[in-house]
């Protein structure tokens, strides 16, 4: 009984899952109907040619060009099925096929539809008129709307490089005078003892005994004492000893005016400074031609910078410096003096040297100051806003906007950054628009339809 009843239940399964294949073979094979929606009659008075017009547009429907992956794949499968290779017409949508391309490996093109070497999905075609075919991407504009696409106009103006670098403080040593004896002599009183201190001009340094230039003082007094017709040229004659002997003139004027013997000459601050150096010592003699004083002034000092080798190309003699420092609220100005001609091989670095005009002498030997470097030879290029720029690591790429919503990308050549503004040396025009925000989005677009594998300049097509 129990066997009876196994045996009937499987033949009730067998009989159930043989007519569930039936109805889906049916299914399959049944032909597919397109419906069609006829529109209402908008008056009495149509004629019958607009109806046979209508009937006979209805009945061989044109569809638009696929316009995703997905409608592509399913073209090309249709194309597998009549029959359809690069270079035919197609039938629904009357587009030329150029080619097929898988759009995740855009740069290669094969001449019949199929299956993806590459990846598991079907090939997409390629037809006359496309937009990867004419190197953009089209955008609705309601698309464009939601994405925020926002584009910017190519202008002209002046840019000039802006470059930060700390520098070093140190002194000019263009601006600095050694005070040698000039005849042989004897230090009798020292007015300044140490080295560092600051000196203003015309202030005492030393007391000096000098025979030498007593003897000159001598004789141009007796002369000048003496009652003659040649009288005058004998006075000029010593005046003129005293100063090869190495008196100046402030030390002859005056004995001139004293009209007595200066045994003992001071030496006095030629400028403003500090002392550098002081060999002087009182009681000591020395001889002609012996450095007593080193002075550098600190009207002026140096600021030294290191520039990377990339920098250093936008920085030229003359060019306007203003540095800060943590000391002082105002900034202090000056130029590029020199670009010194030897690189640190440790930082790969080139030293630069500023001259910094130092006004109350606040800035001193050692100090650390921020500087802007300003080119002033500025010229007038091509400037779009810097958030346009696309950069790859390879390239740098741009996208056009052009009329009736198509985006295409452009590669360009950069220059100098600053401000938000990039130059532009080559690959855009005066007054085109580029798109300042979104265009990742689009890009990555252009990058599925094989516009930007064009630009790399992989045109070959694969059998």
């Amino acid at each position: 009984m129990k066997k009876t009843h196994w045996v009937f239940t499987l033949s009730a399964a067998a009989l159930a899952l043989a007519g569930a294949y039936a109805l889906y073979r049916f299914n399959t094979h049944m032909p597919v109907v397109a419906v069609y929606d006829l529109p209402a009659a908008s008056s009495a008075a149509q004629t019958a040619s607009s109806a046979t017009s209508q009937s006979a547009t209805q009945a061989t429907p044109k569809t638009a060009l696929p316009q995703n992956v997905a409608e592509g794949e399913e073209a090309t499968r249709r194309h597998v099925a009549q029959g359809i290779k690069a270079g035919d017409i197609d039938p629904d949508n009357g587009g030329k096929v150029l080619y097929y391309q898988d759009p995740m490996v855009p740069g290669n093109r094969f001449d019949k539809p199929g299956k993806s070497p590459f990846m598991d999905m079907m090939l997409v075609p390629v037809y006359s008129g496309a937009d990867s075919d004419s190197g953009s991407v089209t955008v609705s504009s309601r698309i464009q709307q939601n994405l925020g696409v926002r584009t910017a106009e190519v202008s002209q103006g002046s840019l000039s490089p802006h470059i930060s670098a700390v520098g070093n403080i140190a002194l000019n040593e263009r601006d600095q005078v050694v005070m040698q004896a000039r005849a042989s002599g004897f230090i009798e009183r020292l007015h300044v003892r140490s080295t560092m201190e600051k000196v203003r001009k015309g202030q005492a340094l030393v007391d000096v005994y000098v025979p030498e230039w007593v003897a000159a003082q001598e004789e141009f007094l007796s002369l000048k004492r003496f009652q003659g017709a040649d009288a005058s040229s004998l006075v000029d004659a010593a005046k003129q000893r005293m100063r090869q002997v190495g008196m100046s003139e402030a030390q002859i004027q005056e004995v001139v005016q004293a009209g007595a013997v200066q045994p003992r000459t001071t030496l006095r601050a030629p400028m403003d400074g500090v002392v550098l150096e002081n060999l002087a010592r009182e009681g000591m003699a020395f001889s002609a031609g012996a450095t007593l004083f080193r002075i550098n002034s600190l009207s002026s000092v140096w600021a030294e910078a290191e520039l990377p080798e990339s920098q250093v190309a936008f920085v030229r003699v003359g060019a306007q410096v203003q540095a800060k420092s943590s000391s002082e609220a105002k900034p202090f100005k000056g130029q590029v003096i020199a670009v010194l001609p030897e690189v640190n091989p440790a930082t790969r670095t080139v030293k630069v040297r500023m001259a910094l005009r130092n006004a109350g002498e606040h800035l001193l030997p050692g100090m650390f100051v921020q500087m802007q470097f300003t080119d002033p030879q500025s010229r007038h290029v091509l400037l779009i806003p810097s958030e346009a720029l696309i950069q790859t690591g390879k390239r740098t790429v741009v996208l056009v906007a052009e009329a009736g919503g198509k985006f295409r990308p452009v590669e360009v050549d950069i220059g100098i950054e600053n401000a938000g503004l990039t130059e532009i040396k080559s690959g855009l025009r005066l007054r085109e628009q580029v798109v300042v925000s979104s265009q990742f989005l689009i890009d990555s677009e252009a990058s599925l339809k094989g516009v930007e594998a064009r630009l790399n300049g992989q045109e070959g097509v694969r059998p």
